[in-house]
């Protein structure tokens, strides 16, 4: 019974394995090239596909997604003269998988060996210092030149990026030193600069205070000024006031008079008040001065009255 089914088996066995041959379920993102007799025929994208069996096949299966490839570390000279060992990350991606397929055997390893090459080129173009400074510029340039070299691959390459840039130790510690150097200078222009702020907002500050200073002194003298005139000016009324109230007295009967002794006593106490300041003292020798004072003082009040107000006529010089 078994070995009359078994031609049976061994049929459906391999109609199950030509059907899996000849169904293809390619997944997005990914082609396959076919070959129909050893040549190729087609690119079959994402889907469903049908390949005719035992003529057809897949030869090749490519990811269109992008990839990232590590470029070796290598040793590159500067322009002058400097070894420095430098290592990148080259990111691409097919965009024609049939001459990826044939146009080159290891797309992988060519586009590697002409970034590096590449990049050994465009370092001895440049200095040592520049280097660091042109990382920019140094991507651009191999981007563009491996993309151009890539095209008849089917290669597009996207963008390259500068891991590291390792110069010779020897060169590292110059290069500490100059960094060391360069920040003690700018650490000393900016003590300096803060230095010249510092006595310039001093000289501001004096500026000011002698401004408001002397602003302060010119009010105080204004004032005083001010205060000063008003003194003067309410002693002038004060005087005018007491004139005018004099001159209205010496017109009421007997204000002459008055005036008379008012001056008559003074003019003696100015004589009793010398007297007692000095040894001596020199009178007028005008009787008939004296005379007409106590005249005044006789006409206007009892000449007895202040007769012991009036100095000896006949001494000329008192000692005392």
């Amino acid at each position: 019974m078994f070995l009359t089914l078994l031609p049976f088996f061994i049929l459906g066995f391999f109609i199950i394995i030509m059907i899996f041959s000849i169904i293809k379920i390619i997944p997005h993102q990914m082609t396959y090239v076919i070959e129909r007799l050893g040549k190729y025929n087609r690119t079959l994208e994402a889907g469903f596909h049908v390949l005719f069996p035992f003529i057809e096949r897949v030869a090749y299966k490519h990811s269109l997604k992008e990839v990232c490839l590590d470029v070796p570390p290598q040793m590159c000279i500067t322009k002058d003269n400097i070894a420095v060992e430098i290592d990148g990350i080259l990111y691409f991606r097919i965009v024609d998988p049939a001459k990826a397929s044939y146009g080159i055997k290891d797309y992988s390893f060519a586009i590697v060996q002409l970034s590096q090459t590449t990049m050994r080129s465009e370092i001895g173009k440049i200095e040592l210092d520049k280097t660091f400074q042109s990382r920019e510029d140094i991507n651009s340039y191999i981007v563009s030149a491996v993309d151009e070299a890539s095209d008849p691959w089917g290669i597009k390459v996207t963008r390259y990026e500068i891991k590291n840039i390792e110069p010779p130790e020897s060169i590292k510690a110059a290069m500490e030193k100059q960094m060391r150097a360069e920040r003690e200078k700018r650490e000393a222009i900016a003590l300096s600069e803060g230095d010249k702020l510092a006595k310039i907002n001093r000289a501001e500050g004096d500026k000011q205070e002698a401004i408001m200073r002397s602003e302060g002194d010119r009010i105080r003298q204004e004032n005083e000024a001010k205060g000063k005139s008003f003194a003067i000016l309410e002693v002038a009324k004060s005087t005018a006031l007491g004139i005018a109230e004099i001159a209205k007295a010496l017109n009421q009967p007997g204000g002459q008079n008055a005036m008379n002794l008012k001056i008559a006593t003074e003019w003696i106490q100015s004589f009793e008040k010398l007297a007692k300041e000095t040894n001596s003292m020199i009178i007028p020798t005008d009787v008939s001065s004296i005379a007409s004072i106590t005249s005044i003082l006789k006409n206007s009040y009892d000449f007895a009255d202040v007769k012991q107000h009036l100095p000896d006529q006949k001494k000329q010089e008192k000692t005392k």
